[in-house]
């Protein structure tokens, strides 16, 4: 087999791995999408039904944040950005999945590395103060990242995780 067909056989199998996706996630497939199912299945939240609601994708149902609403972001590549809008309505929280950085071994892989839980409360208007703009690639301090940083825990985490949670986002690692 020559290198071409061996791109077309990857590519069939990629496009049946695409439509599997989209089969168990009831959604597209984008990695938003994969996002937004697994925040749904790990952490206690109801999604919007409407997937264009202004702000947020869903609500927190139960625990300390109930009845908060919160936009979540999947990201690959070790992204230190975060998508916010200029203006409002901004969620109560940004819950951010964040992979690991690529390389040129691995390319950029489809996994979670760590869990971050932004008050948009408090970013928002620190963002603000420093003059930064806000836009779909907002710069992040790494004391920004730290400070909300829930997965791997850390001692002053803003979100306490059970084994099981930790348990299910090992399971994308």
């Amino acid at each position: 087999m020559n290198k071409l067909e061996y791109l077309a056989d990857l590519l069939r199998v990629r496009n049946a791995t695409e439509r599997a996706l989209q089969t168990v996630l009831e959604r597209p497939g984008s990695i938003g999408d994969i996002g937004e199912v697994i925040a749904r299945d790990i952490f206690p939240l109801t999604l919007h039904e409407k997937r264009n609601h202004p702000g947020s994708d869903g609500l927190f149902h139960s625990g300390p944040l109930e009845g908060k609403t919160v936009n979540v972001k999947m990201y690959s590549n070790g992204e230190t950005r975060l998508d916010i809008k200029p203006n409002p309505p901004w969620p109560d929280y940004y819950l951010v999945l964040r992979g690991a950085k690529a390389s040129k071994q691995h390319g950029i892989p489809w996994q979670i590395a760590d869990v971050f839980l932004y008050d948009a409360a408090v970013l928002i208007p620190r963002l603000q103060e420093r003059g930064t703009k806000l836009t779909v690639a907002t710069s992040l301090r790494q004391s920004d990242r730290d400070e909300a940083q829930i997965y791997p825990a850390r001692e002053k985490s803003p979100l306490a995780l059970t084994e099981e949670q930790i348990e299910q986002l090992r399971l994308f690692a």
